[in-house]
């Protein structure tokens, strides 16, 4: 049975949540709270302050950044604490975003700058190896008549060290940019360091030895790098290299399509992918726009029409105005934001960085002291051949990395290795409904008329002219029903959407309503003429629309949307992995919310919600302390997959925009793919502890070894680098992961 003590240590060691508030003193009318995010908020302190003290019932409020506390002075008659907490706690929510993102920077940061070995070409690595082993090979061959030269400056004139000074180049102006920098040495100065060292004691052979073995890391470091780079663009990329233009005299020519620029008129023909973002200028062609809106039915675009790169026209001829080109463009952007990854680093990753900085410094006293104690200069220089810092730092890069590109080649896109991390650390997922649990494929099942002398093609025609412009899967399925009885949209406005509640447009001189009972309600529309009628169809499990005009219903449309097969099953799975809590989140009906939930099984629900509260929703679990996962599709979800730990976007009807906010992306519509992605997570951070502990335990030998003496220098940079060598491999045994197997 634990002590008492102890369980009360690890309660006060544990981390607060970003946004909680701890109460640290308090007496009547008076309280300090301490809350971590308020260290991330120092140029809206002020603003906060003020906030709390409009409450009429709290006299004071200062807010102190260093200690990360504030000073309340209330009135405790009209106030309890419990009740200042809450206040506190809901204003600091209001800058939840500023202070989240503070505190990701804060964990990634590094303390000391290193090179960035996967910026450098594999071509390049390649040359390097070359020539060092063709070196090698020369000092070698003359090994026999080799004579070691007496002075420092004879010992730098040898093949062998002129090459190694040639080939480490690159190392040694790391090293010092570092030390001018941060003043303090990084992994290259150490390297550089132990060859120049070698070089000085007469052991070139080991100099370049240490080099070659470098390069190797690097080359197996950089070649996963690069393959995921490469990966990520044939995932997303136009892959198209030349495009149509149409020039002043009305003749076209085919050009390349990194020299389009804004306003140059772009002809796209059946069956060619749409290069540009821009407006159909002539022409009439229908376009598949899954790719980037998410709208699964080809759509009509004519002239004054916007069209997007990325999507393809599958039937006519349009030509296209030029508004954004190259890296302006919307699949430009997500590109951009998945190459950014970089700066996104996981917290271990950072933690490992930060690791193997400190234990530099380290090398270099052992090596002082080594040689004080042994008088051994080969002992001492072993101490500076073998570090830490190669193997701890490449043993998350790499893993990350190359998880990244097997997942990019199943069609799941990971933006960077910190989602890696927190997704093998979630213990909450919260789902979205249309589209997510449910295929997003609704279609009408039932259309009831408010009365005789409206028929079912009036109103399917009534609700088309409203949804015309919409993307939504609801819209998606009364456009299917009309074109599939070969009617027609008949002529109407503008059309507003209303986010969560429905559209409106005008036909003629009347004003249509389209959407949700709550938005009936708004516009003074009175349903109760078909209560009965709509209890029956949602009793059935059915949505549903209520159309009306000029402040008259005139109908409702049920609307079933089929659930994803092997969804039950995949919250099944996340559970067994330790995802104890999972919610739905929507803006459907309660009903409908509740169908659904109880089909899942999933442990609670909240229904009719704007983007902006599921947002909340996401904010009021993160401050409890739990990790979220975010499964959306919609732009009604973007809000939320933003805030969550990870966003998650899932199958081919994803809006644009839920795949920007996302930091996972599954194209995919196989709901199976998201316990495997987190299986995946959870073996990528198995074999970063595992390269930990591979790092630092083969290290300690050689520098336990090459102390005694007992190790010459060439062995101890080959036991070095292939520590480093060896964490790489392990970690490249993640490019032939099986995602689908498991």
């Amino acid at each position: 049975m634990k002590k008492v003590g102890d369980i009360l240590t690890k309660k006060k060691n544990k981390r607060q949540p970003l946004l909680k508030c701890e109460v640290i003193h308090s007496i009547d009318g008076r309280i300090r709270l301490r809350c971590r995010a308020f260290e991330y908020l120092f140029e809206q302190k002020e603003e906060i302050e003020k906030k709390i003290e409009n409450i009429s019932s709290i006299k004071s409020a200062k807010i102190s950044i260093l200690t990360k506390n504030i000073l309340i002075y209330y009135n405790g008659k009209s106030i309890n604490q419990e009740e200042i907490i809450g206040i506190v706690e809901d204003t600091i929510s209001l800058y939840s975003m500023i202070a989240y993102k503070g505190e990701r920077e804060d964990k990634t940061k590094v303390s000391v700058k290193e090179r960035s070995i996967q910026e450098e070409p594999v071509e390049d690595i390649l040359k390097r190896i070359v020539s060092t082993t063709a070196v090698i090979g020369y000092s070698l061959f003359n090994k026999k008549n080799k004579i070691v030269p007496n002075s420092i400056l004879g010992k730098f004139t040898t093949v062998p060290a002129i090459a190694s000074i040639a080939l480490s180049l690159p190392i040694i102006k790391s090293g010092i940019s570092s030390l001018r920098n941060s003043y303090r040495p990084n992994a290259d100065a150490l390297t550089a360091t132990s060859i120049v060292t070698s070089i000085v004691a007469g052991k070139d052979s080991s100099a370049l030895t240490i080099i070659l073995l470098s390069d190797i890391a690097e080359l197996l470091t950089s070649y996963t790098m690069s393959k995921t780079r490469n990966s990520i663009k044939d995932m997303l990329s136009l892959n198209e290299e030349f495009v149509w233009v149409q020039l002043d005299d009305k003749t076209v020519k085919k050009v390349e399509i990194s020299s389009i620029k804004k306003d140059d008129l772009v002809v796209v023909h059946t069956g060619e992918k749409i290069c540009v973002d821009g407006e159909v200028v002539s022409g009439e062609a229908v376009v598949d726009q899954a790719a980037v809106t998410g709208e699964f039915m080809p759509a009509i675009k004519r002239k004054g029409e916007n069209v997007f790169a990325g999507t393809v026209v599958k039937n006519g001829t349009i030509t296209v105005k030029t508004e954004k080109a190259g890296d302006d463009t919307a699949v430009a952007r997500i590109i951009h934001l998945v190459e950014e990854a970089s700066h996104r680093k996981a917290s271990i990753q950072a933690y490992a960085d930060n690791f193997s900085g400190y234990l530099i410094p380290f090398n270099f006293i052992l090596a002082g002291i080594t040689y004080m104690v042994t008088k051994s200069s080969s002992r001492a220089l072993n101490m500076m051949i073998i570090d830490y810092s190669c193997g701890v730092r490449l043993s998350t890069a790499t893993a990350f990395s190359a998880a990244i590109n097997t997942a990019v080649r199943n069609g799941i896109l990971i933006k960077g290795g910190n989602y890696i991390e927190r997704l093998a650390e979630s213990d909450t997922l919260i789902l979205d409904k249309t589209g997510t649990l449910t295929e997003g494929k609704p279609q009408i099942l039932n259309v009831i008329s408010a009365n005789k002398d409206i028929s079912e093609k009036e109103v399917i025609e009534i609700a088309a002219a409203a949804e015309e412009t919409s993307n939504h899967p609801m819209a998606i399925a009364v456009l299917s029903k009309l074109r599939q009885s070969g009617w027609d949209i008949p002529a109407h406005g503008k059309n507003k959407v209303h986010i969560a509640r429905g559209i409106e447009t005008t036909i003629g001189q009347d004003k249509i309503y389209v959407g949700s009972k709550v938005f009936m309600s708004d516009n003074d529309v009175d349903t109760s003429i078909l209560d009965d009628e709509a209890k029956t169809l949602i009793s059935n499990g059915e949505g549903l629309i209520y159309v009306a005009r000029n402040n008259e219903l005139i109908g409702i449309l049920g609307i079933q949307d089929k659930l994803r097969d092997n969804m039950k099953k995949a919250i099944n799975n996340l559970r067994y992995q330790g995802i104890d809590d999972i919610a739905l989140l929507t803006g459907d009906l309660k009903e409908q919310a509740e169908i659904v939930a109880n089909k899942m099984a999933v442990d609670r629900y909240e229904a009719q919600l704007f983007p902006e509260d599921k947002a909340k929703q996401v904010l009021s679990i993160q401050s409890k302390g739990s990790k979220v996962i975010m499964v959306g599709d919609g732009i009604n979800d973007a809000p939320a997959l933003a805030y969550a730990d990870v966003g998650v976007a899932i199958g081919g009807g994803m809006t644009d925009v839920a795949m920007e906010a996302s930091d996972i992306t599954i194209q995919s519509d196989n709901p199976m793919l998201l316990p495997a992605i987190v299986d995946m997570s959870n073996k990528t951070m198995n074999i970063v502890k595992q390269n930990f502990g591979m790092a630092i335990g083969i290290n300690t030998l050689g520098l336990l070894l090459g102390a005694v003496g007992t190790l010459p220098v060439f062995w101890g940079a080959v036991l070095h680098n292939s520590s480093t060598i060896l964490v790489i491999a392990n970690s490249l045994r993640l490019l032939v992961y099986d995602i689908e197997k498991r």
